[in-house]
């Protein structure tokens, strides 16, 4: 039970620490999208020296996009790069990009009580 909740705090933690950056564009989503999701285009602008691994860790297509990105100097941490893409009021895209670490190595390891953490009971003398 008790690691139920600290998963959820940790998660909540991480989202918390993302930058997120949200654009309003002239283009329409359709070219927004073709922009970052075809290596060839991608390339122009995000080169594949950036990304851990070419092809995208997850997809929505015409939605949404991840890709994993290492950092090319110790301690060569790692993240994955969210962008969202979708119409604006105006007639162009919005694009929204979040960008967490999602390295093992930073995770806060909370340590375990050494007891069985059960409830404590108190003896009368």
């Amino acid at each position: 039970m008790n690691d139920t909740v600290i998963e959820s705090e940790t998660v909540i933690e991480r989202q918390a620490t993302d930058l997120v950056f949200e654009y309003d564009l002239d283009a329409p989503p359709e070219t927004v999208w073709r922009a970052i999701s075809i290596p060839a285009f991608r390339d122009r602008w995000l080169p594949k020296g950036d990304l851990a691994q070419a092809e995208p860790v997850a997809s929505k297509p015409g939605e949404e996009i991840a890709y994993a990105m290492r950092d090319h100097a110790p301690p060569f941490l790692e993240s994955v790069v969210t962008f969202q893409v979708t119409p604006n009021a105006v007639g162009g895209a919005r694009l929204r990009i979040i960008h967490g670490l999602v390295d093992a190595r930073l995770e806060r390891h909370r340590p375990r009580a050494a007891n069985s953490n059960g409830a404590c009971l108190m003896l009368a003398a």
